[in-house]
């Protein structure tokens, strides 16, 4: 899937995107790497963004195209992301995205297991939004994606921390559409059961909890999933950058899923 989609038949190889600059958030595995694949065929510059660069060398080498950067950043670091982004000079194209919390019912949470997700989620993506906005408005277009979960929508057993989280992100970016200028929109990407490692530690924490064994946990998700596999992550890049495009601008405020129709709600 893969390489089909970042081949010569891929949508937006016309580099539509060229002369924009792109901040890609958890760039070094999964969905965010993928994306930052994505926009890089589509000829933006992308800047990834990780806690730990050593995943970030092979990235610059695989992206289509000059001029790709990384830069090492711990979203809960705040004052570092402030310090960090405050310099980074013109972006156009703002993906928010951070690994998810440990699954695990929310009862069994106390408060202090929700302060790291919420600061490398929520807070993060504010103070990175407050300090570009300004500069994407300058530049006439802004485009900020926000990685969540279908969770915002049909929260999903055993991972309660996280359904909170999500949905906390996608009623700051739903606010956030009414108060963005006009050439900036912001817009939330719901992933499905996608092919990453975290869908791959999930199965095995259920595993280890429930006695199912890996391969019952998986056959148990596909069984409500019309389109009966996982979600390749060049899947969801694709709708990121989508999402990005000049002429995507009459997209301000939803949530897109990408789950292969598995969400029964509207």
């Amino acid at each position: 899937m893969a390489e089909r989609l970042l081949g010569t038949d891929f949508p937006f190889a016309d580099g539509i995107l060229e002369g924009k600059t792109a901040l890609v958030c958890g760039a070094s595995k999964g969905i965010g790497r993928s994306c930052a694949l994505m926009l890089a065929r589509s000829g933006a510059r992308v800047i990834a963004c990780a806690r730990s660069t050593s995943h970030l060398d092979s990235l610059i080498e695989e992206m289509h195209g000059d001029g790709h950067t990384k830069i090492e950043l711990d979203l809960e670091d705040i004052d570092a992301v402030r310090d960090a982004i405050s310099t980074i000079g013109v972006v156009h194209i703002l993906v928010n995205n951070a690994g998810g919390p440990p699954g695990g019912p929310l009862l069994e949470n106390v408060i202090d297991d929700f302060e790291g997700p919420f600061t490398r989620h929520l807070h993060a993506s504010h103070v990175i939004t407050q300090e570009l906005v300004p500069i994407m408005e300058s530049e006439g277009m802004g485009r900020i994606v926000n990685i969540i979960s279908t969770s915002v929508r049909e929260p999903i057993d055993n991972i309660g921390l996280s359904n909170t989280l999500r949905g906390a992100m996608a009623s700051w970016s739903k606010s956030l559409s009414r108060e963005l200028p006009a050439c900036i929109t912001i817009n939330n990407i719901l992933p499905g059961f996608t092919d990453t490692d975290r869908l791959g530690s999930l199965a095995s924490s259920i595993s280890e909890r429930t006695g199912k064994t890996l391969e019952d946990v998986t056959e148990g998700w596909m069984n409500g999933v019309p389109i009966g596999r996982l979600i390749d992550p060049m899947e969801t890049a694709v709708a990121v950058t989508w999402l990005c495009l000049p002429s995507s601008s009459g997209i301000r405020g939803v949530s897109l899923a990408v789950d292969g129709g598995r969400m029964r709600s509207i």
